[in-house]
């Protein structure tokens, strides 16, 4: 029986975190599980607390917020599975989930990456995320399938390869970690997942999906809807994502689309929202990907004052 870590992200937020925990003990049946919690600079320590009512869970802590790929490759350094099971500390499992990806995994070494069907929690019978279609790397644009779809089985037979997996719950090959190394921090929020998902591929692995294996998803615990936070990372990230996977070709109609199409739209829908403080986002967006490499791993935002 292979291994699996379930590696797991808190963020000020324990009581979300411990309500994670508590649905793997009720839904999982898989033996071979590690469960690791990596706290990521969270104002109040929780894990002394925890370390002592979950004796059996392997936890963590930076004292600083790494961001989400960072708080995940810190828990990577402490994983000793076969297949590493990523999942935002706001998911809960279901019955089978672990085992359904797993055996995925064992029947076709070609996968080195696979999400399972992702359904809101608020709304049990709606599909989140079943796959991702390919990125359009002239607008830096894809589809979510099956996202706000009443869930009745349509895609339970489609099974396979997809465009990318979902950062929410992310079963990952240990051996396409070694050849393709970690999640590049830079990204800190969104983006990060896709670019791995290229990386990986270009490893000669696969990404697929397996939604008969389901896993339920409180979005946007973590963020609000309308922060400066998010909509810098989101801009930001998305120009440095092209730079750092698009094509040749395909760069420059993505950085003159951007400049035409993307950045007034985006300014205009601020102004007319009264949010002076995104436009200003925006322009930092635009302005770290004009003064920084695609490498580089200064974040250009001010960390310590993200609450």
């Amino acid at each position: 029986m292979k291994k699996v870590s379930v590696i797991t992200v808190n963020y000020n937020q324990p009581q979300v975190t411990e309500t994670l925990l508590k649905s793997i003990a009720e839904h999982n049946k898989y033996q071979a599980l590690q469960i690791i919690v990596v706290d990521n600079g969270s104002r109040e320590d929780p894990i002394p607390y925890w370390r002592k009512k979950y004796p059996d869970h392997t936890f963590l802590r930076s004292e600083i917020n790494l961001g989400f790929a960072g708080g995940n490759n810190l828990g990577v350094s402490l994983a000793d599975g076969d297949y590493l099971f990523f999942v935002n500390n706001d998911t809960e499992f279901t019955v089978g989930l672990v085992e359904s990806l797993v055996a995925l995994m064992d029947q076709h070494s070609q996968i080195g990456m696979i999400s399972p069907k992702i359904r809101y929690f608020d709304q049990p019978q709606v599909i989140q995320y079943v796959g991702f279609t390919p990125m359009d790397y002239y607008t830096a644009r894809n589809k979510c399938i099956g996202e706000y779809e009443t869930d009745e089985g349509q895609y339970d037979e489609t099974t396979g390869k997809t465009g990318f997996i979902h950062g929410a719950a992310m079963m990952v090959r240990k051996e396409a970690i070694e050849r393709a190394g970690l999640m590049f921090e830079s990204f800190f929020l969104y983006y990060e997942e896709m670019d791995w998902c290229e990386r990986i591929r270009k490893c000669g692995f696969e990404i697929w999906v397996e939604p008969r294996a389901v896993i339920y998803h409180k979005e946007s615990v973590s963020v609000g809807k309308k922060s400066a936070l998010k909509e810098y990372f989101m801009n930001r990230n998305r120009i440095l994502f092209i730079r750092r996977n698009g094509p040749p070709s395909s760069k420059y109609i993505f950085y003159a689309y951007f400049a035409a199409v993307v950045f007034p739209r985006n300014m205009l829908r601020y102004i007319l929202e009264k949010r002076s403080d995104l436009c200003r986002q925006l322009i930092l967006a635009v302005k770290w990907n004009l003064t920084h490499n695609q490498n580089s791993t200064e974040l250009g935002y001010p960390v310590h004052k993200i609450k």
